[in-house]
């Protein structure tokens, strides 16, 4: 076990639940109409910094949250995983990988029954369409392997720029920023960018960070948009980076009651792989189908 591991077992609950550290509010920077200056680019990207060393004190066993055992996997689970959980996906790529294993299976799929095994993650006959496409897309153009380039990724059916960095990132080592709806929601509300637009987004948070920190920015960002800075009620009152956030107060600064509105490992709940890595400090998810106790 390593220092930042060790730092964050002791934070650990009696019940399995993760907490973060208590807020230094003394430190937070004001919000934008409080009377202080406008933040000069030197000082939001040092702040920016300060809260990916932050985020990796609390989780250091930040990860890739769905399942997979090779980039054929990964690429097939991540384009299931659009309008819906990772934890769904999850419980269904199972027997979804038992009966198509490699590209040649699922381009030879019937979609009658693909859509049927991918239903419970819904929208399920768009995305059997998209399998099926970047299955025989893989099949005749790429020899039945997934290539390891985002212009490449991006011409498949079903597949964006989103798509692809998990891939590249998670499946070949190569650095990406994957801009989902929670990586896109907390860096506006760290007044890291303004921008709306995906792309637009990517482009200025890369220009904050070395290349080098890219997916694992991305895995801390995700984590804490779903475990604590959620969309409509933040749990602002036990957030680690309170201190360093502009939008400190947008949800419950109550403790106790922050307390309650935790997810997933930090609940003391499932988290949502079904495997898990080794590290990882809660319990996995249950099996499609199984009690969800907890």
């Amino acid at each position: 076990m390593n220092a930042r591991q060790d730092s964050a077992e002791g934070e650990r609950g009696k019940a399995g639940r993760v907490s973060p550290p208590p807020a230094e509010a003394a430190e937070r920077p004001r919000a934008a109409g409080s009377g202080a200056g406008p933040e000069s680019r030197l000082a939001m990207v040092r702040r920016a910094r300060r809260i990916y060393r932050a985020l990796g004190e609390v989780y250091y066993y930040a990860h890739p949250e769905l399942d997979f055992d090779n980039p054929f996997e990964l690429l097939v689970a991540t384009v299931l995983s659009a309008q819906t959980t990772d934890l769904r996906v999850n419980q269904t790529t199972p027997k979804l990988f038992a009966a198509y294993p490699t590209p040649e299976d699922m381009a030879a799929a019937e979609p009658e029954v693909l859509e049927q095994l991918i239903r419970p993650t819904g929208f399920f006959r768009n995305k059997a369409k998209s399998l099926i496409g970047l299955s025989t897309e893989l099949r005749d153009r790429f020899d039945g392997t997934v290539p390891g380039r985002l212009e490449d990724l991006v011409t498949l059916p079903g597949v964006g720029r989103k798509t692809a960095h998990v891939v590249l990132g998670n499946a070949f080592g190569r650095p990406g920023i994957t801009v989902d709806t929670h990586f896109q929601r907390l860096v506006r509300r760290w007044k890291w960018t303004d921008q709306q637009d995906p792309v637009k987004i990517e482009a200025e948070v890369a220009e904050i960070f070395p290349r080098k920190d890219w997916t694992q920015l991305s895995h801390r960002v995700i984590f804490h948009g779903r475990r604590i800075c959620h969309a409509r009620k933040p749990a602002c009152g036990v957030c680690p980076i309170a201190h360093l956030c502009p939008s400190f107060g947008e949800g419950e600064t109550d403790p106790e009651k922050a307390r309650k509105l935790l997810k997933y490992e930090m609940g003391g709940q499932p988290g949502q792989r079904l495997k898990p890595p080794p590290d990882y400090p809660g319990r996995p998810a249950p099996p499609l189908g199984a009690a969800t106790a907890g």
